[in-house]
C-alpha cells in the first residue's frame, strides 16, 4: 500500500549542524527532551569529525536525557568523508547497534546493510529506483534532498509502497546547500582548515555572507554552504501530508527551538493553519523565510501560498 496522509504527522528534531560550545549543546539537549513536542531526535556531528570529540562527554547523558523524555533517538553519522578520521567516525557511529543510526554519506551504507536504519537528507535520493535500493538495504526512512521541488517529492512518495517506510522532509532551518574539502570559515579568518583553533565556534547559526552589493546571500559553517534564509514549510504541511510525507525535519538553530516546535506541533495537529504558522515563525525568530526550492523556483523565494 501507498503511503497516505492517515499516517499521524511527526515532528522530529535534526542534529545540532553547528559548533556549540559544548555545555551549550548539552543543555539544548537536555530542554528538547524535557519540553519539546518532538518524537524523534537526531544526535550526532554531521559536519566536521575535528568536532566530534567535544560532544563526546556529553554524548550519553544527553542521549539518556532523550529517552527518558520520550524520545527515540537516532544517531547521525557525517556527511562527507575526506580523511582516515572521517571515516573512522562512520565506522564508530555505525557500530552502535543499540540505536537506530542515520546514514548521511554513502559510505555508512556498506557499515549498515541489513540493519534497519534511516537515509539523511545528505544522501541523494531523488527517484524511486534510488529509494528501493536502499530499502533492499535496510533503509526504512528517508529525509528526502531540501532542494527536491513538491513535483518530486509527491511522484516519490506514491512509489514508495511498502507501510513501513516513512519519508520525512526538511521543514525548518538554513538548507544545507553544498560541502567542500576545504573549511571556509577558517579560511575567511585567514587560518587553515587544520588549524582552524573551532574559529566556527563563533557563529551560532553560521557565518553569514554578503554579495559584492552588499546584499545577504549565503551562510557558511565550517565546510558546510547554506542559504541566508531560514527555510519554513508551514504553509506547505496540509499539501505534504496529502501527499504521504508523515514526518517534518526542524533543523536546530539559536531560537527557542521548543517555540518552533511547538508551532509545526500545533500545525500537524490541525490547531493553526499554515499562514498562522508562518506568521508566528516570522514573529519568533525574526529571519528572512524561504519556500523557493518547493515551488520550483531560486531557493531563496519566499512564494506566497495564500
Amino acid at each position: 500500500m501507498a503511503l497516505t496522509a492517515s499516517k499521524k504527522s511527526e515532528i522530529t528534531l535534526g542534529s545540532v549542524l553547528f559548533n556549540w560550545p559544548a555545555e551549550r549543546w548539552r543543555d539544548f539537549y537536555f530542554r528538547i527532551a524535557d519540553e519539546a513536542p518532538v518524537s524523534t531526535v537526531y544526535v550526532g556531528e554531521v559536519v566536521c569529525s575535528k568536532r566530534a570529540p567535544l560532544f563526546a562527554p556529553f554524548m550519553p547523558e544527553v542521549v539518556d536525557r532523550l529517552k527518558a523524555g520520550g524520545k527515540t533517538v537516532v544517531l547521525s553519522t557525517l556527511s562527507e568523508v575526506a580523511s582516515d578520521k572521517d571515516r573512522q567516525l562512520i565506522e564508530s557511529v555505525c557500530a552502535a547497534t543499540d540505536h537506530l543510526v542515520e546514514a548521511n554519506d554513502a559510505s555508512a551504507l556498506y557499515a549498515l546493510k541489513g540493519r534497519p536504519h534511516h537515509v539523511g537528507p545528505f544522501l541523494n535520493v531523488y527517484n524511486e529506483g534510488t529509494a528501493a535500493f536502499l530499502v533492499r538495504g535496510g533503509a526504512r526512512n528517508f529525509c528526502l534532498p531540501p532542494e527536491m521541488p513538491a513535483t518530486a517529492i509527491r511522484n516519490l512518495s506514491t512509489q514508495i509502497r511498502h507501510p513501513d517506510i516513512t519519508v520525512e522532509v526538511f521543514a525548518f532551518g538554513r538548507v544545507p546547500l553544498a560541502l567542500s574539502a576545504r573549511c571556509y570559515h577558517a579560511r575567511a579568518h585567514g587560518r587553515t582548515k587544520d588549524s582552524c583553533q573551532f574559529v566556527c565556534e563563533d557563529d551560532a547559526d553560521g557565518f553569514a555572507l554578503n554579495t559584492l552589493e552588499g546584499q545577504p546571500f549565503l551562510a557558511v559553517n565550517g565546510i558546510q554552504t547554506l542559504s541566508y534564509e531560514y527555510l519554513s514549510l508551514a504553509a506547505e504541511v496540509a499539501d505534504l501530508r496529502a501527499m504521504g510525507v508523515s514526518r517534518f525535519r526542524l533543523s536546530p538553530h539559536s531560537c527557542d527551538m521548543v517555540a518552533v516546535t511547538s508551532i509545526f506541533r500545533r500545525l500537524a495537529d490541525g490547531a493553526l493553519s499554515g499562514g498562522e504558522a508562518t506568521a508566528m515563525l516570522r514573529a519568533s525568530i525574526a529571519e528572512r523565510l524561504c519556500n523557493g526550492f518547493y515551488h520550483g523556483k531560486p531557493g531563496f523565494a519566499c512564494v506566497s501560498t495564500d
